[in-house]
């Protein structure tokens, strides 16, 4: 079993992350695929992050992170956006969503 921090783009910040999350190998991550990885983080309160998912994206196909331009980096912000939306106001009041959104709560669970 390898650590997450041998995917590029994967340090220290992001093991920690991904372990409060339940995801502890490579592997692991490797088979969840970035969608589905990236939404446990959510899950797990992480707060969302454009760049740390699209580093991620870049990292699982073996890419440096700022390899991501054009129309791929637009498609990524879509499917970024998505999981956002669907994991990252659950479990909180209508206030603590809105604060979320604009920047305000950081990681709250209600």
């Amino acid at each position: 079993m390898s650590s997450i921090d041998t995917i590029p783009n994967l340090g220290p910040a992001s093991v920690a992350q991904f372990a409060r999350a339940g995801i502890h190998t490579a592997e692991e991550l490797r088979d969840l695929g970035a969608d589905a990885a990236y939404a446990q983080l959510l899950q797990a309160g992480v707060r969302p992050h454009f760049i740390g998912y699209y580093a991620l994206v870049m990292g699982l196909q073996g890419r440096p992170w700022n390899d991501c331009r054009g129309p791929e980096k637009d498609a990524l912000r879509r499917r970024f956006d998505a999981l956002r939306s669907d994991n990252s106001d659950q479990g909180r009041s209508e206030l603590e969503a809105f604060l979320n959104r604009i920047g305000v709560v950081e990681g709250a669970r209600a």
